[in-house]
């Protein structure tokens, strides 16, 4: 992977101008027009109901998916694929996700980590030419499989083998691979025609070279080759997306099935890792805001169209904590992505921004969801048609175990990959402490460890200085609310630096053993990045009115965490003694930032419940899929929303009315029609709030299942 702006917070004195001049992250009309079009269409042929009920995406869903080329949006043109950028890759992405997970995995994992990015990348001609345009047109399914029974987050420590032998390929003696292998949670594996394998090769026999041990390699076989054991499906928490085991015994295949031949054999784990940062950089992020977007859309008009207590279910300041976590998650989350979509299209491979955003972004998802839950109480528990959020409640740990599960992701990778590939100095001593010539790299090491021991002495000082209010001086880009932010985040990264080579001086090579410390540097690092994306997001827009409150709510939920983390750190620093009188350079006066407030949360929470339109809603709902028909629940609670909103002058009326004794309805009577009875409302009148109120009632309901629906063989209710 590369560096980019995650080696500007290492430095401790990140060059924000830098970061403003990237530029915004746009699509082309041509992507525009896929969104609007064939995406739009695609989540209006699905329900996650049916799609649990059949256990699968509805035939016509499938042949959508291969006609329009949505396992081929990273596939260039001159192949007969959509050749889109990363960020049209993460839109589409987003947009299904706000429809159905299942809908979402299906279309994202081919344009992720699989053969045709692994083919674009590292393929022989002739092998481009030939799957490639297959892969296109959707007459190849493809699948990729890593992880197995003894080797999940380990993937290095696979069993799987691949033997250099001969055998008969095509009726001819061939030099090929003889393979061995046990696979599972692959995803497309049960429908898929061509399978790319990673396994260790060996040369026992010398056949190739003196080397036995080759290395992990990768092959691309087809799943009808004799051997191949493929096709039965497990069950991912009940989601319907196509998820199965397979394996090998004694697979024969030739040299020639290897990704990029013969001469990339035993360069799986480099060609893997290349892959796999630009795929965890636009999929799972994609999702998790795609969760996010969904939940702020159905929670904020529930919390609308439902009452209690005669008022709004929004009109609790306990609802509208609980609203504020997921329209203000919704913004910053897409902030993040958008801006790391844009630096793969930069050129960029951002192994460490790709980790942060796998975690906080599905980590985020999934507090979106819950809080959701809790909003809706009953209703998101009942199952069936009229549940929008079951399906995404549980399918929600799949998404934080994928791809690095993220206790692994925040405690080992973040910062321990940060500390060696982003720090200013920390991979080059590694590098020279490596070298033959020992006195040559000795001389240059010195001279390194000199800047270092310069570099930790100046962020030291700066820390302190920056901390007592000399930052204030300093000049900051921007409008009067994000300089202060802007200069808030100077003062975090300058005590980030400092504090993480003092981590790794104390404590070497058992920094990684301290996992819950690199835990705390990765989220010092991680909202340090998350706050820079709403800088930067809020820049690009020009800085408006309207998403003051937003931008201010992310800003403080970021810095608050990222404070936090410091706080803990400096608590639990190796040295106590260490610890205390770094905590007097880092919060000489206290910490300063310690999440949204009260206020700051209502201000959110009161956008989500904004009619459609609305500019700073619509920042927050911004590529969500948003049904039309009324008879879909999604759309049901849009109508009954407008309704609602429409009849509100009525509904005062009716209010007043029963307020003061005029309206009295008797026993059994409906307040509406004792309204219409005393004159108070007029016959039209009171059909549009009969209207609203049964718009409203069909929100409120839940299904219920007769006994035999229940234990019918097909369509059991899951």
């Amino acid at each position: 992977g590369t560096v980019w702006w995650d080696g500007e917070l290492f430095s401790g004195r990140p060059d924000w101008d830098k970061l403003l001049a990237y530029p915004k992250a746009q699509l082309t009309e041509e992507e525009q027009a896929f969104i609007d079009g064939p995406t739009e269409e695609l989540c209006a042929m699905v329900t996650d109901w049916e799609i649990g009920q059949a256990m699968d995406l509805p035939p016509a869903a499938w042949e959508h998916i291969k006609q329009h080329g949505f396992f081929a949006l990273i596939i260039p043109k001159e192949f007969g694929g959509k050749g889109f950028s990363a960020y049209a890759h993460s839109q589409v992405a987003m947009k299904l996700a706000t429809r159905s997970g299942d809908l979402a995995s299906t279309v994202m994992v081919p344009n992720s980590l699989g053969p045709a990015e692994l083919l674009l990348h590292y393929g022989t001609d002739e092998q481009r030419n030939h799957y490639l345009p297959r892969l296109a047109r959707g007459d190849d399914i493809p699948c990729f499989a890593l992880t197995g029974p003894l080797a999940g987050s380990d993937a290095g420590s696979m069993p799987d083998t691949g033997v250099i032998c001969k055998g008969e390929w095509e009726g001819k003696e061939t030099l090929g691979l003889r393979l061995n292998w046990e696979k599972r949670y692959i995803t497309l594996g049960p429908v898929a025609t061509l399978l790319g394998l990673a396994f260790k090769a060996h040369d026992p026999d010398h056949l190739l070279g003196d080397k036995e041990d080759l290395g992990i390699s990768l092959a691309l076989i087809p799943t009808d080759t004799p051997g191949v054991e493929i096709g039965r499906r497990h069950l991912p928490l009940g989601a319907a997306f196509m998820n199965g085991p397979n394996s090998g015994k004694d697979v024969f295949i030739p040299l020639e099935f290897l990704i990029g031949g013969q001469e990339m054999l035993g360069k799986g784990w480099m060609m893997l890792m290349n892959c796999l940062s630009v795929g965890r950089s636009i999929s799972l992020p994609a999702v998790g805001t795609g969760a996010a977007k969904f939940t702020s859309l159905v929670t904020g008009q529930y919390a609308q169209v439902r009452e209690q207590f005669n008022v709004p279910l929004a009109a609790f300041e306990g609802i509208q904590e609980a609203l504020a976590r997921i329209g203000g998650n919704a913004w910053l989350m897409d902030s993040a992505r958008m801006l790391t979509a844009n630096a793969v299209d930069l050129g960029e491979k951002p192994s460490v921004l790709s980790a942060i955003l796998k975690y906080h972004l599905t980590e985020r998802g999934r507090e979106c969801i819950s809080h959701a839950m809790d909003v809706h109480g009953g209703k998101g528990i009942i199952m069936g048609p009229n549940n929008y959020l079951g399906r995404s409640w549980q399918g929600a740990p799949i998404f934080i175990t994928v791809e690095g599960a993220n206790i692994l992701s925040r405690n080992l990778m973040i910062f321990g990959q940060g500390a060696i590939r982003c720090h200013p100095f920390v991979l080059k001593e590694m590098a020279l402490a490596g070298r033959e010539d020992h006195d040559q790299a000795l001389k240059e090491f010195d001279g390194l460890l000199l800047q270092h021991i310069g570099f930790a002495v100046s962020n030291a000082a700066s820390t302190l200085v920056l901390n007592l209010g000399f930052g204030h001086f300093e000049k900051a880009p921007g409008n009067r609310l994000s300089q202060g932010y802007f200069r808030a985040l100077n003062r975090q990264a300058a005590a980030f630096a400092m504090l993480a080579d003092l981590s790794m001086m104390l404590l070497g090579g058992e920094l990684k053993r301290r996992e819950r410390l690199s835990a705390r540097l990765g989220d010092v690092l991680s909202h340090m990045y998350l706050a820079s994306a709403a800088l930067k997001r809020y820049h690009d827009l020009d800085s408006p009115d309207h998403l003051e409150p937003l931008f201010a709510w992310a800003m403080e939920e970021s810095l608050g965490h990222s404070e936090r983390a410091l706080d803990e750190l400096l608590t639990n620093f190796p040295s106590k003694v260490l610890g205390c009188l770094l905590r007097v350079i880092v919060f000489p006066f206290g910490r300063r930032h310690k999440g949204p407030s009260d206020a700051q949360d209502a201000e959110v929470a009161a956008v989500l419940g904004r009619a459609k339109g609305d500019p700073t809603l619509e920042a927050v709902l911004a590529g969500c899929y948003r049904p039309q028909s009324a008879e879909d629940p999604v759309g049901a609670l849009q109508h009954a929303y407008d309704l609602l909103a429409d009849s509100h002058p009525l509904q005062k009326k009716l209010h007043e009315g029963l307020k003061s004794g005029q309206v009295k309805p008797t026993a059994g009577e409906h307040a509406i029609d004792a309204a219409l009875h005393a004159g108070v409302l007029q016959p039209a009148e009171a059909q549009t709030l009969r209207d609203a109120e049964a718009a409203r009632r069909k929100v409120i309901d839940v299904d219920d299942f007769s006994k035999e629906e229940l234990t019918q063989a097909e369509g059991k209710v899951r």
